[in-house]
């Protein structure tokens, strides 16, 4: 997912409109439009502010990492390092070592541990 995709996407969330984000950031409403069609990108002062309003990570909004949200789609959510998920999906990949490690992860670490010495 691009910026732009995810400054919408946070901004919708949030229940703004372009106008209302533009103002609480000191851009215009043309500018937010751009920023999420990746026609235009934030300089830095503007890239803190929509940080701040939209109460995220730089991390999150460049895509260095992923928003997971509850399975039952709770009104929480999680953000994980690219890098976790990939983790994630190569354990997935090995049932056993995933079912170990969903059945009790610190003995599956444990095992990791072991087998890496």
């Amino acid at each position: 997912m691009s910026i732009g995709a995810r400054i919408k996407e946070l901004r919708k969330q949030k229940g703004l409109t372009q106008t209302q984000l533009g103002e609480l950031i000191n851009v215009t409403k043309v500018s937010i439009s751009c920023y999420e069609h990746g026609t235009r990108t934030p300089n830095l002062e503007t890239f803190i502010d929509l940080v701040n309003v939209l109460e995220t990570t730089p991390d999150y909004l460049l895509g260095r990492d992923i928003n997971v949200v509850a399975e039952n789609d709770e009104k929480y959510s999680l953000v994980l390092p690219k890098i976790d998920i990939e983790i994630i999906k190569e354990i997935q990949k090995d049932k056993q070592l995933h079912k170990l490690l969903s059945e009790n992860p610190k003995r599956g670490v444990e095992y990791i541990s072991k087998r890496s010495i």
